[in-house]
């Protein structure tokens, strides 16, 4: 009981307040630390730096140009068969024709390294048309583009496989980036005007659908001297 006219003891309530605020600043004061310590701790990177345990994206652009003029030209060099003596053996009989010269992934068509030598016709759809002796029935053409159709330089090779990859879309893009190397190294300087009437040498990959439509894609054309 506080008798009239003593003092109000104000000590506890103070020493409360006080106690507060130490408690506060205390936690603040940790708070800080920790933030401090996470902020060192963490590691700055691009989205473009791979994360660990990601499988990299593929570059098709990076892979065609890695691989076409180190592996793929020189594997369609040393495979290439004669067109006249491909064509009568597929002619013969195509699985052992195949199996003897061409290359395949699972079951799908043969495709084959070839060469020839002719003479050249018109141009017309992206398609330069040769005359090679002995093979007067059969239509026989090269592509120029603008745009290069199919996938026989990544099938003739015989080193590019399916499970190279991760999955359907970048096999197709592989053999894309194949084509679009063709259209840099081959065809961009290629003057398909002047070629018509000459006798000219062909290097390159086709994947027949029939043996007498041939539609070759090059590696390498080149005009008689």
């Amino acid at each position: 009981m506080t008798t009239v006219g003593e003092p109000r003891r104000a000590g506890g309530s103070v020493g409360r307040r006080l106690g507060r605020l130490t408690l506060g600043r205390a936690c603040l004061a940790a708070l800080v630390i920790l933030i401090a310590a996470i902020l060192a701790d963490t590691t700055y990177r691009s989205d473009d730096v791979q994360r660990a345990g990601e499988t990299q994206k593929f570059d098709a652009a990076r892979y065609g140009a890695q691989t076409y003029e180190s592996k793929v030209v020189p594997a369609i060099q040393q495979k290439a068969v004669d067109i006249v003596t491909l064509h009568k053996a597929i002619a013969a009989d195509p699985e052992t024709a195949g199996r003897r010269y061409g290359n395949r992934e699972g079951t799908g068509p043969y495709s084959y390294a070839v060469s020839l030598t002719g003479t050249a016709g018109d141009a017309e759809a992206g398609l330069l048309r040769v005359e090679v002796p002995d093979l007067d029935d059969t239509r026989i053409s090269v592509q120029i583009g603008p745009a290069v159709n199919g996938t026989a330089l990544r099938d003739a090779v015989g080193f590019i496989k399916f499970g190279q990859f991760t999955n359907q879309v970048e096999y197709a893009d592989a053999g894309t980036a194949l084509n679009n190397q063709v259209k840099a190294k081959v065809l961009a300087s290629l003057d398909v005007a002047a070629l018509k009437g000459k006798e000219v040498t062909v290097v390159g990959a086709m994947t027949p659908l029939t043996p007498d439509v041939l539609t070759i894609t090059p590696i390498s054309v080149k005009a008689a001297s």
